[in-house]
């Protein structure tokens, strides 16, 4: 019996922790309809809209529609409706790119887009929010970890309408020490890499407990494991993929930089013995040109 709990022991410290960084993860836990009372507890820290929005919140496909066949096709990790039809997504990214400013502004125009069906106004237009948390540096230009962006006359400040709003939470930038607010206590919860870190952020606030217990508890979960090594062993293809594409480019950018130095250096040399008047069938011979190739020169 002693052996058989060793073992057990031993193999669960093998595992990975599963973050609630990972995407997956993220959608089991925010996007499942069993756990509502933690997505609105989580809302309600990010967002300022009233109590009353969440008395009939429905998550919905993450899937934006396709208006034309070659449109690009945006998946959102959580996306919802409030109850007065306010559209909200939560995504999360741990690593970011360049243009990750531009994608988060064609999300966020694809959904206020895809609310309008033929015979509709512009007045069925709902407020659409858009959650953007990130495991890298996002906004450069401040150091606080919740920024939030609406459209707004930067000479005036005066607000042109408040259908969009986006919110960046960037968890590089969580304070050492926590500044208190509910919201920071969220993020470190999603930022936690490990078992230790969620019991310690539960003892710090009790009103903690309970998603850290359904974290552990999908931690535990060999379906959820199973759908979190798939999506691992996804980004690492993709990752590995793209690094080989970029070897691949720098070794073909090295390749013609060596054959174009090369022909540069060729010509150079022809044009030199043109100047001590050698005969173009001798620089033929000597440097491998043609007599059109140096007549050129």
């Amino acid at each position: 019996m002693a052996t058989k709990k060793t073992s057990k022991k031993t193999l669960e410290q093998d595992k990975e922790f599963m973050s609630a960084k990972s995407d997956i993860i993220f959608k089991l836990l925010f996007g499942n309809e069993l756990n509502k009372d933690l997505l609105i507890r989580f809302l309600t820290a990010v967002l300022k809209l009233p109590l009353n929005e969440y008395t009939d919140i429905q998550i919905i496909d993450p899937q934006t529609k396709r208006k034309y066949k070659d449109d690009k096709l945006s998946i959102l990790d959580v996306k919802l409706k409030t109850a007065t039809g306010k559209i909200i997504n939560i995504e999360i990214q741990v690593q970011i790119t360049s243009k990750m400013r531009k994608r988060i502004l064609f999300y966020i125009a694809k959904m206020v887009s895809e609310q309008l069906k033929s015979a509709e106004d512009y007045d069925s237009i709902k407020k659409t929010v858009s959650i953007v948390i990130t495991g890298e540096r996002l906004i450069h230009e401040h150091e606080e970890y919740h920024d939030v962006f609406t459209v707004y006359s930067s000479k005036t400040n005066t607000e042109f309408t408040d259908v969009v709003e986006i919110h960046t939470l960037e968890l590089p930038k969580l304070p050492k020490v926590s500044d208190g607010t509910e919201l920071c206590d969220w993020l470190e919860f999603i930022n936690a890499d490990s078992e230790e870190e969620l019991n310690m952020l539960a003892q710090k606030n009790a009103q903690m407990k309970v998603p850290v217990d359904r974290l552990l508890e999908l931690n535990h979960d060999s379906d959820a494991r199973a759908l979190f090594e798939a999506r691992e062993k996804q980004r690492r293809d993709s990752m590995s993929r793209e690094r080989k594409a970029r070897r691949e480019g720098v070794e073909e950018g090295v390749k013609k930089g060596m054959i174009q130095g090369k022909q540069e250096g060729i010509f150079s040399v022809a044009q030199n013995l043109l100047k001590m008047n050698m005969s173009v069938e001798d620089i033929v011979v000597a440097t491998g040109l043609t007599i059109k190739e140096i007549e050129k020169l």
